[in-house]
């Protein structure tokens, strides 16, 4: 009786993850998962000032891994 039990949960969890990985590759295929717009509205949204941090940030990160990094 439990042998039986095991198999169909093995079988149910078989046919359940098939569905789910056919609506992942249905939901690829048909583009679901694409944003283009996403990054050209961030860029068109910054500041120079965000920019200006975000490259600040960028040197900081290399002097940390060049050990040159001194805090302000």
């Amino acid at each position: 009786m439990d042998s039986w039990v095991i198999a169909m949960m093995l079988g149910a969890s078989i046919v359940l993850g098939g569905l789910a990985l056919i609506a992942f590759l249905w939901g690829i295929k048909s583009g679901q998962f694409d944003d283009e717009t996403k990054f050209l509205n961030q860029v068109q949204f910054d500041n120079e000032e965000d920019l200006n941090d975000a490259a600040r940030q960028e040197r900081k990160k290399e002097a940390l891994r060049r050990k040159e990094y001194r805090p302000e």
